[in-house]
Parts: C-alpha cells; sequence; structure tokens
C-alpha cells in the first residue's frame, strides 16, 4: 500500500476506455478470465504510474466483472489480490470496497447466506488495520454483529458450517449465548470514538449499539449465574461446586461507553431517538446496582425531551410516574432531597393526584404509617412494572419502599423529640425493636440523624449534649441579635422625633 501519495507520470485515461468494452464483451462471451488478464496487466502500469482515476475505474471493473458473472470465489479472490498490490493507491481500494459492499444486500437475497458471510469476512480482511478504510470495516462489523445477534435468537437461520479442510469435519454449531458473545466482542473491538472520518451521530450510534449488545450479553451471564447459585449444591467432600459468573465486566464497560457519549449532542433536536436509546441503556446499568436517584434522573432526562413531554398520556405520563417511583426509593441525601422537592413544585405532578400526594408524604414532615401506604398506594402501585406483585425485582423494590418509609419516620421523629423510649418508637414505626435498632444504627453509619440508644434504660436520645462552649457561643449568638435590634430601634426613634421637631 502506498504511504506517500506519487506524482502522476502519465495520464492512462485513453488506454482503459479502450481496455474495458473489449474485457467486457470478453467476460459476457464465457471468457472471464482473460478479460480479466487485460485489465490487470493495464492496472499494473496505471498503478505505477500513480493514475488514480484510471486505476479506480480498472478495479472497479474487476469486481463489477466478477459479480455480474457470479463467480463469487473469483471475486473474494480478486478483492484480495487488488488489496494487497505493491503500491497499491488507497482512494482506489477504498472506492473499490464501498462498491463491494454496495452489493451485499443483493448478494445476500440472491446466492444464500454462505456466500454472502464470505463476502462480508474479505471485505473485514480488506480493510483490517487499514485507517483510510477504518469506517467501512466499522460497518462491516455491525453487519456482521447483527447477522450474529440474530443467529442468537434464532439458531435454525444459521447457514451451515464449511467442514475443515484439515479434519473433514464441520465445526460445532455455536450456542445462543455464544452468537450473542460473538455480536458483542466482534462491536467491542471497535474505538470508533477515535475515528476521525466518521460523523458525529454515525459514531454515537456505533457506541450506543456497543452498549446494547453488552447489556444483552451482562443480563444472560447475570441469569446464568443466579441459576447456577441456586443450583449449586455442596458434596458430602464439602467440595463446592464451580459457580457462574455473573456479567459485571460487561456492566463495567456499559459504564465505560456511556461516558463516551456526549450528553449535550444527544439531547439536541434532531438526536431524539439518539437520547432515548441512551437513557434506556443507563436505566439499565442503574437498575442493576439498585442506583434509583440515577434512574430517577434518567427518566427526567427522557420526560425533559419535549416530543416526551407533549404526550401528556403516553410516554409522557409513563415517564413522570417513573420519576416520582424511584425519587422515593432512592436513599436521602442533600440531592435526594433537592430533586424530590423540586418535583414537588412541579406542575405536571399536580395532574397525577396518586403521585402527588405519594410525594408529599415524603414532604411533609409528619409521620407516614407503613398500613396506610399499603392501603392507599398499593393497589395500584403493585400493578405497576416497578412494583409489580410476584415478580422478585418488583417485591424487592416494595421492600426498599417500606425502608424508605421507615427511614422517614425516624427523621421526623428526630426532629420533634429529645429523647423517646424504645418501646414507644417502635410502636411508632410498626417494627419490631430488633428492625427498629438496626434501620436506626444505619442512619446514625451514613450520617442522616445523630442518635444514641441506652438499652439498659430503653431509651433513644436525638440530640447531642451541648457542652458550656456550645452554651456560651449561643448565648453569645443570642446576645449579639438582641444588641443589633436594640441598635436599630434606637436609630428608628430619633429618626422619628427628628421629623417630629423639624414639624
Amino acid at each position: 500500500m502506498s504511504e506517500q501519495p506519487k506524482k502522476q507520470e502519465k495520464d492512462y485515461t485513453p488506454e482503459v476506455d479502450a481496455a474495458l468494452p473489449g474485457a467486457t464483451s470478453l467476460a459476457k462471451s464465457g471468457k472471464l478470465q482473460e478479460g480479466l488478464e487485460k485489465l490487470l496487466a493495464l492496472e499494473k502500469q496505471t498503478r505505477n504510474g500513480a493514475d488514480a482515476k484510471s486505476t479506480t475505474r480498472l478495479l472497479s471493473a474487476v469486481a463489477t466483472l466478477c459479480y455480474e458473472a457470479k463467480d463469487f470465489n473469483l471475486l473474494n479472490n480478486n478483492l484480495n489480490l487488488l488489496s494487497k498490490k505493491h503500491g497499491q493507491l488507497k482512494e482506489s481500494v477504498k472506492v473499490m470496497v464501498e462498491l463491494a459492499m454496495g452489493w451485499l444486500d443483493d448478494v445476500r437475497a440472491k446466492q444464500g447466506e454462505q456466500t454472502w458471510l464470505e463476502l462480508v469476512e474479505t471485505l473485514r480482511t480488506i480493510t483490517e488495520g487499514k485507517i483510510f478504510l477504518e469506517t467501512p470495516r466499522a460497518r462491516l462489523t455491525l453487519i456482521l454483529a447483527n447477522f450474529h445477534e440474530r443467529i442468537s435468537q434464532d439458531p435454525k437461520s444459521a447457514p451451515p458450517a464449511k467442514p475443515d479442510p484439515a479434519t473433514g469435519k464441520a465445526p460445532p454449531t455455536p450456542t445462543p449465548f455464544e452468537s450473542l458473545q460473538k455480536a458483542s466482542d466482534l462491536m467491542s473491538e471497535l474505538q470508533v470514538e477515535t475515528y476521525s472520518s466518521m460523523e458525529r451521530k454515525e459514531k454515537t450510534e456505533f457506541i450506543l449499539e456497543q452498549m446494547r449488545l453488552l447489556v444483552l450479553v451482562a443480563k444472560e451471564k447475570d441469569k446464568e449465574a443466579k441459576a447456577s447459585k441456586e443450583k449449586a449444591a455442596v458434596s458430602l467432600t464439602g467440595d463446592k461446586k464451580v459457580l457462574a459468573a455473573d456479567g459485571e465486566a460487561e456492566w463495567i464497560k456499559v459504564r465505560v461507553g456511556g461516558r463516551k457519549v456526549h450528553e449535550g449532542f444527544i439531547s439536541e433536536k434532531g438526536n431524539e431517538d439518539l437520547k432515548l436509546k441512551y437513557y434506556d441503556l443507563m436505566i439499565q446499568f442503574a437498575l442493576r446496582h439498585s442506583s434509583y436517584l440515577d434512574v430517577a434522573k434518567y427518566f427526567h432526562k427522557i420526560w425533559d425531551t419535549p416530543m416526551i413531554k407533549e404526550e401528556t398520556e403516553g410516554r409522557g405520563k409513563e415517564a413522570l410516574e417513573n420519576i416520582v417511583y424511584y425519587v422515593v426509593l432512592a436513599p436521602h441525601d442533600n440531592e435526594q432531597s433537592d430533586m424530590i422537592n423540586r418535583l414537588y413544585v412541579n406542575p405536571a405532578l399536580s395532574k397525577l393526584e396518586l403521585h402527588y400526594n405519594l410525594v408529599k408524604c415524603f414532604i411533609t414532615k409528619e409521620l407516614v404509617r407503613w398500613p396506610s401506604i399499603e392501603g392507599i398506594y398499593g393497589p395500584t402501585l403493585r400493578q405497576t412494572r416497578v412494583f409489580l406483585s410476584g415478580n422478585e425485582d418488583g417485591d424487592r423494590r416494595w421492600e426498599d419502599l417500606h425502608t424508605r418509609v421507615i427511614e422517614h419516620n425516624i427523621r421526623v421523629i428526630a426532629l420533634y423529640y429529645n429523647r423517646i423510649t424504645l418501646t414507644r418508637l417502635t410502636s411508632l414505626l410498626d417494627l419490631s425493636a430488633k428492625e427498629t435498632e438496626e434501620i436506626l444504627c444505619r442512619l446514625v453509619v451514613s450520617g442522616t440523624v445523630w442518635a444514641r440508644i441506652d438499652r439498659p434504660a430503653g431509651i433513644v436520645t436525638f440530640r447531642k449534649r451541648e457542652t458550656p462552649e456550645d452554651i456560651l457561643n449561643a448565648w453569645a449568638s443570642d446576645v449579639g441579635k438582641l444588641m443589633s435590634l436594640v441598635e436599630k430601634s434606637w436609630m428608628e426613634m430619633n429618626a422619628a422625633l427628628a421629623v417630629k421637631q423639624r414639624s
């Protein structure tokens, strides 16, 4: 392959114009090889003479004659041969590859998937390691990955594998998961974010496709790992069965891929489909790690899309409902508190009465009894995908909601009580003493509340004992405020007296 562009030594246009009709007529009369030999001999001259235009025409003509003759073995051989010629011109190879890529759909429809697959693999071999062909290679890889993904969904549609020339035996048929893994591996090889010849939108589409396949593989691995744990048993000797690995490695790659997507770009007008696809993938990632606040943020991004927000009874309503569900499921901190308060004053939420009241329960500094939550909101929430009854994830999130209600109540109690007996606290929380202590300890460790438990006395203290220094500092602050008020009042009285004396 020519590294530095050579200066054209001669224009071979007349010779090419004369040779092409003759080679075409020879190919149509059944003498394809003779016609190709004429063109290949002239191609050597145009290549050595650095005539890019003529070389491109000849390479395209050779490929076209093979394609029209339906001799795909010869087509694959000539594509490989011409791309490896010494001093071959880059632009000519690029045009030849793009021409062959345009035939792929027709070859697949008329010649079958085996012939199509061989042509795809030939083109991928030609484009391997060539920077000027990085975009065509990425597109070919996407086509091949989609093929393997389809095979994973419908194994019977796979073309018969060719026997190994050495053994004469066909390789074993891959399992659906192996085909899916193959598709994901093919896409993960591409580093499209570094491609200078690819449009930004197409780069984003490739990255999202990488993430989508990684999510599918990760879910399959998680499912297999879960089944493996359920079936795992300890033998009489104490040896444990080897458990299948989960998809954590793939989930990490999804997170890395998500950082390659520019959120400002996908938020631009015309990129709404990319935005929705991206946040859908990030929601799946966040749910895998039970990051409820992140899920709420991603749903808010979806809801904030104009085309979604306009659907007040469709996707817009669903997105807003999901924001409510996940923001109340998120553990309390400054960020969660800010988001739920902003959501509470949003006019759109007031149109959803049930969800508005649910958010109000967590905004108002009042106790919320869990039995009342179950009675008022349970019948509706347990029918949603988030809290679906009988579903493992739905049941787990329902328990998480119960925990958030308890934590809210503890914060409210800490606000109004300095000291409270453990018996009274358990009755207010509708919990046992052990469960109350566990949740209270978790909140203390996280820094949400300050509390101390006196077990012998059965008393919980929510106020830290003040030191003499703290008392003096508070007293000094109060005195300072008092003196400021006195001074302000004195100045206003003097001003009023001065006005009265002048009048």
